[in-house]
């Protein structure tokens, strides 16, 4: 009995011993498994990676972001430039008569201009004081006096100035590629303005000498180029002052720019003369629809001058020739936006 108690009691110690090393050896497998990565330097060694790589993403994030930087800062200065050039226009709407002068080209005063337009109307008045006859006669001499005074003179201004202005688009692109070709060969901008000044047929010529006159008394080159907006306003010089403009500020190849620019000039340029080669047949056709009425009524007041007469000289006639006139104008204007494109 006693033998059986002492090997059982030696079995019950075998096993709480046992037990107690598989705890120890769990304790301290579990507190190896924890300390492993510090003892053997796997976490420094992760550290290490994670800080290169971290060094590695901040400097492509801080390329990325100096060149994003750097167009979000040209695009500014752009939109800043647009942004002057429209306040200065806006608070430049009301063009004066002397401006409107020096567009068309004209090298005459004001008060000439008004002299002009006062012979203009008192012909105009006399032509329709002879044609006329009866009780219309005062209201087609005060007609004829106010169109003549005010609305001949200032038609045919309009028309100078866009003939003016259509010269200086045609030959805007040439003059930039000699701006492109001077800067390439080494010229300074300033030389290069002068040999445009130079060479230039009119109106280049005269308005880039005009330019290259302000800067030798010492206005800047953005406030001439400003100047010339004023005594141009065309979209092209807007463009041309922009480029110069953001060049001198922010520095860049101005040849490239300007090339860039002369380019697209040439494209629109192209542009607009297909449009109107394919608008010719459209203009004609309306041309001799508007035309039309009026060639027929003086065909036939010189052919039968009695047949067509009472227009004229009864209230009735007079009515039926305003509602003509007015119904005619409709016409026109609509066909003029049917051929007009913006391009």
């Amino acid at each position: 009995m006693a033998t059986r108690w002492v090997s059982r009691m030696v079995d019950g110690d075998m096993i709480v011993i046992l037990a107690a090393l598989l705890a120890a050896f769990a304790f301290a497998g579990i507190v190896f498994a924890l300390l492993y990565p510090y003892i053997s330097g796997e976490k420094q060694t992760e550290k290490r990676v994670a800080s290169v790589t971290e060094n590695r993403a901040k400097k492509t994030a801080g390329a990325h972001r100096s060149a994003a930087e750097i167009a979000a800062q040209r695009k500014k200065q752009v939109t800043d430039s647009l942004k002057d050039m429209e306040a200065r226009a806006k608070s430049r709407e009301k063009i004066s008569l002397r401006t409107q002068l020096e567009r068309a080209g004209l090298d005459a005063e004001p008060r000439n201009f008004w002299i002009a337009s006062m012979i203009s109307g008192i012909v105009c008045g006399a032509m329709a004081f002879i044609w006329t006859s009866g009780g219309m006669m005062p209201i087609a001499v005060a007609t004829a006096l106010l169109v003549g005074t005010f609305g001949l003179p200032r038609w045919v201004l309009s028309k100078l100035i866009k003939r003016r202005q259509r010269k200086f688009q045609s030959e805007l692109a040439n003059a930039i590629d000699v701006i492109v070709r001077g800067v390439k060969s080494g010229l300074p901008l300033n030389e290069c303005l002068q040999i445009i000044a130079r060479e230039s047929p009119e109106p280049i010529g005269g308005e880039f000498r005009y330019v290259v006159e302000q800067m030798r008394v010492g206005v800047p080159l953005h406030e001439a180029l400003d100047r010339l907006m004023v005594r141009m306003p065309l979209s092209e010089v807007k463009f041309l002052a922009i480029v110069i403009g953001i060049q001198q500020q922010a520095g860049g190849n101005l040849s490239e720019a300007l090339g860039n620019l002369s380019g697209v000039l040439r494209d629109r340029f192209r542009m607009e003369m297909k449009v109107k080669a394919l608008s010719a047949e459209a203009k004609s056709s309306a041309g001799v629809l508007a035309s039309l009425p009026p060639g027929v009524m003086f065909m036939t007041y010189a052919s039968s001058p009695d047949y067509i007469m009472p227009l004229f000289s009864t209230t009735a006639g007079n009515l039926f020739l305003l509602a003509g006139g007015f119904w005619m104008l409709c016409g026109v204007l609509v066909m003029r936006k049917m051929i007009n494109f913006k391009f």
